[in-house]
């Protein structure tokens, strides 16, 4: 099992963040640094982990590309995202990968929200937690699932589930997170949650109201092009299924 941070400024979260992963629980752990402007590659070297630096920004889905082909790559079997932010807890880990290892799911998802009280208390914002539960209501009704939350970024895969999903056609911004569960849903794919404490603090990366808003409105957009292509009236190769 490896673990994957895409990394972007994340010089004074990244140790904390490594630190909660259970020791010997994982086979390595890849940073991939999207020309941080600080020294998040000094500090992920500094422990230890293996480290790729990309030369000049590619977005947060370009990261998580690199990510995940350099894992599977090197043969992981699950492969475990987790933002090296210490928003998510990742003492969690183990929990997060148990079901797939047993088989029950291809996808696990560390969700915030479950309840309220908590994520407010744990700071997140009162007009992202609202944007969150009405996004995340929308795509339950649009592809049949019941989760608490969409927008994790502490997540878990099967290798397999990241072999079948085209990701290299995906975005390179947000949306990225949203094309993979859709991808997934549309293949068959199972997803599974648990709840995940959340921290927010000045330290801990998120995109502002303006960045949020594009990221909502592109998430919608996705939904209405699955719905078109489920409804044959506009053909998606992204969403075509597979024999599983």
């Amino acid at each position: 099992m490896i673990v994957v941070m895409p990394a972007y400024n994340a010089e004074c979260t990244i140790e904390q963040t490594y630190r909660d992963i259970p020791k010997g629980l994982v086979d390595e752990v890849i940073v991939v640094d999207d020309a941080s402007h600080d020294r998040t590659i000094a500090k992920a070297k500094s422990l230890g982990l293996t480290t790729i630096a990309h030369p000049g920004n590619r977005g947060y889905g370009g990261n998580q590309k690199t990510c995940y082909k350099v894992a599977l790559n090197k043969g992981a079997d699950i492969v475990v995202m987790i933002h090296p932010d210490y928003q998510y807890d990742a003492t969690l880990t183990g929990e997060m990968i148990e079901p797939i290892k047993q088989g029950r799911y291809d996808i696990m998802l560390g969700s915030r929200i479950r309840t309220r009280t908590e994520a407010l208390k744990g700071g997140m914002p009162v007009w992202k937690y609202y944007a969150n539960r009405f996004l995340t209501l929308i795509e339950n009704i649009v592809l049949g699932l019941n989760l608490s939350e969409y927008h994790t970024g502490f997540r878990a895969y099967s290798a397999k589930a990241l072999r079948e999903l085209p990701l290299e056609k995906n975005s390179n911004d947000f949306i990225f997170d949203q094309e993979i569960l859709v991808e997934a849903v549309s293949r068959g794919q199972r997803i599974g949650e648990i709840p995940v404490p959340v921290r927010y603090f000045d330290e801990a990366s998120s995109i502002n109201f303006a960045r949020s808003t594009i990221y909502g409105l592109a998430t919608l957009w996705l939904l209405v092009r699955y719905t078109l292509h489920r409804a044959r009236v506009w053909r998606d190769k992204r969403f075509e299924s597979i024999n599983r």
